[in-house]
């Protein structure tokens, strides 16, 4: 695996069994991604893309095929080996926030500390850690508000604020301004470019959206459980400059 590649996948092959029908979601799926890109999945509903995201984190198990984050074969470690590595490397922005409501904005950022034995921080160290995040995504007025006192936007900063509390290299996001407004869609956008940028994370982004996906470095396009480019085209592709949700044009950066 190249030194500047964090995610590498080959042949990736994954079956549902509903137990009435046989549903292969992902068909020998190939895909690179070089450490601090920020990459658009898109595709049309059902192509896999989810599946995709959900695999090559670990989250779900493939049947057959290779997956290595950063030079580590994913599936070569036991469950709890993958769940902690993913835990100390890895960030999830999920569409509708799954976030605990009893819990303020605070509570919610930190839990990932707090149940990850490695870190072996103090309530307090936490709890630091948690408002730093919080800032960092422009919340930290908002941080002892519980979710149902805080708008969709806020919601979902905070889901990007307990992603990166960790200070992970990969961050994977599946539809994350699905359940937004355009503008706030385009804000919650912006918020993970400047973090792609400032702190060199990688970014993976399931998104049905074409807007977002022109603001990313590249787009990797899906059907029918594979990827359509080749799975060693790393150049950006061409594209046209967006707009912005308020008319300005958004620069498409070339890596």
């Amino acid at each position: 695996m190249s030194d500047n590649l964090i995610i590498s996948a080959r042949d990736v092959k994954k079956t549902y069994n509903t137990g009435k029908v046989i549903v292969p979601a992902l068909r020998g799926l190939d895909l690179e991604v070089r450490r601090g890109e920020m990459v658009a999945i898109m595709g049309p509903s059902g192509c896999g893309k989810t599946t995709l995201l959900n695999t090559l984190s670990g989250l779900d198990s493939i049947d057959s095929g290779l997956v290595e984050i950063d030079g580590q074969d994913l599936f070569k470690m036991s469950d709890r080996q993958r769940t902690a590595y993913r835990a100390a490397n890895m960030g999830f922005v999920f569409q509708f926030y799954n976030l605990l409501p009893v819990l303020s904005a605070a509570e919610n950022v930190e839990m990932p500390l707090l149940l990850d034995r490695s870190q072996r921080l103090k309530p307090k160290q936490a709890r630091q850690m948690a408002l730093d995040a919080l800032e960092a995504v422009g919340l930290a007025d908002q941080a002892y508000q519980r979710p149902a006192e805080l708008s969709g936007g806020q919601r979902q900063r905070v889901t990007i604020a307990r992603a990166l509390v960790n200070r992970p290299a990969i961050v994977w996001a599946d539809e994350p301004t699905g359940d937004l407004d355009s503008k706030t869609s385009q804000d919650i956008v912006d918020l993970m470019r400047k973090l792609n940028r400032e702190n060199g994370q990688t970014f993976v982004i399931v998104t049905h959206s074409e807007e977002i996906g022109l603001q990313c470095d590249r787009i990797v396009w899906m059907r029918d459980g594979m990827v359509e480019t080749p799975a060693g085209n790393l150049a950006p592709i061409p594209v046209p400059t967006p707009a912005s949700a308020n008319g300005a044009a958004v620069a498409v950066p070339a890596i």
